[in-house]
């Protein structure tokens, strides 16, 4: 099929209706989700080049997986009705049929024949005895009736059907996905192309790690955090660089990206250096989402040259679960995978915490031997040894909460935003 691609997103894709201030969580990602959708091409690929991709539409399995009914175990076959209950012999015929190397012709009725693991069921044979259950001179077998009709043999298309949906579109293909669409005779398929997202720091005070020992310049540890975090995610992940508090240096990097979407660090509230919100606001593309959560809360988002712009707190906890909690969602949908909401788990809790009621939060977790969740000893966002600590985050709902140890929270592993 011949390459296609998506509309751009508009200016206005991330507007907010007049008067609206704080934004709970689940109403961001409510508009998030209603607003976005894939901004990629599509392209045919060889199977065997297709790893990691994501597929743009259904994969129809050219034949049956298992092609043909087979035997399951190691046994002897035969007719059901020429056997019955008690005990049970019947006499064994020349030759097997083994994988690859069928038995040739038609079981005669009330026969037998020796049957390997996968070979398939030859013409007067639906039912498979367990080898281990059989005794046998060599000329006959002996068994204990009554034998199930159809025991241990599968049938025809009883993984999958030829001409069914193998797998559906938005689906990402890894090893498994690769397995069941080569054994139902796939070679070719239809995938989006992998969306390219940029990731730029921004700020005078940023400077590459090792850089110097000016206690007041930061090591940047946003921009490999993201990048990381992007291809983990299958995403092709673009080093867009760092650049200084300068408005026309940002954006000349801004209109140099040649990328789908945009992750931005710093710059992203209304100060006199907030020059992303800056930048966005003259395109009218700007929304500044005062998120009511923990960490985070300041979220700006717009669009440049047509690609989306996720401008993320300089903070790397709160650029973190910012990234997780709505830009990962959204990626998911530009990239054709659709919306995906993480998988959270209820674990009782090996902490105590007060909450106040009006902003989710999201703490810093792991889960420990005794299977509770514990929480890193600081909430401070500036604490980043806590995100290496941590396997996951334990999301506290909107409202106030008192947890007290063994009280069940939900608990969000790291892998479920993969």
């Amino acid at each position: 099929m011949p390459d296609l691609t998506p509309p751009r997103l508009k200016n206005d894709c991330f507007a907010l209706p007049p008067g609206v201030d704080w934004t709970p969580v689940d109403e961001a990602l409510r508009r998030l989700r209603e607003r976005l959708h894939p901004t990629v091409g599509t392209e045919d690929l060889p199977l065997e080049e297709a790893r990691g991709r994501i597929l743009a539409e259904d994969a129809i399995a050219r034949r049956s997986n298992p092609p043909g009914a087979n035997a399951a175990v190691d046994g002897y076959g035969f007719a059901h009705a020429a056997t019955g209950d008690g005990d049970q012999s019947l006499p064994l015929v020349e030759g097997r049929a083994a994988a690859g190397a069928p038995y040739s012709g038609s079981l005669p009725e009330g026969s037998a024949v020796r049957i390997l693991t996968g070979a398939l069921l030859p013409g007067g044979v639906d039912t498979v005895v367990l080898e281990e259950d059989v005794a046998t001179d060599g000329e006959r077998i002996a068994f204990e009736g009554p034998v199930k009709l159809g025991a241990n043999t599968r049938r025809a298309g009883e993984d999958v059907d030829a001409g069914s949906v193998a797998l559906e579109n938005g689906t990402r293909l890894g090893p498994a996905e690769i397995a069941i669409l080569a054994a139902t005779g796939v070679t070719e398929v239809s995938v989006y192309q992998s969306l390219r997202v940029g990731v730029l720091s921004t700020g005078d005070e940023i400077v590459p790690a090792g850089a110097e020992t000016d206690p007041s310049r930061t090591y940047d540890a946003n921009r490999p955090m993201l990048l990381s975090l992007l291809s983990d995610w299958g995403f092709e992940a673009v080093d867009l660089g760092h650049v200084p508090d300068d408005r026309k240096v940002l954006r000349a990097a801004l209109d140099g990206a040649e990328v789908d979407a945009i992750l931005t660090s710093g710059g992203a509230s209304a100060g006199d250096e907030d020059h992303v919100s800056a930048l966005l606001g003259e395109t009218g593309s700007r929304a500044d989402w005062r998120i009511a959560l923990k960490p985070g809360r300041p979220l700006a988002l717009g669009v440049w040259n047509g690609a989306p712009v996720f401008g993320l707190p300089g903070n790397p906890v709160a650029a973190l679960v910012c990234t997780m909690i709505f830009a990962r969602p959204a990626l998911g949908v530009l990239s054709g995978q659709g919306w995906r909401e993480p998988v959270g788990f209820e674990v009782p809790a090996g902490f105590e915490k007060r909450k106040k009621p009006g902003r989710r939060e999201y703490l810093r977790a792991r889960i420990g031997p005794s299977g509770r969740a514990e929480v890193f000893k600081s909430e401070g966002s500036g604490r980043i040894s806590g995100l290496a600590w941590a396997d996951g985050l334990v999301e506290i709902e909107d409202g106030p909460r008192h947890i007290r140890p063994g009280d069940l929270v939900r608990y969000i592993p790291y892998a479920s935003f993969r």
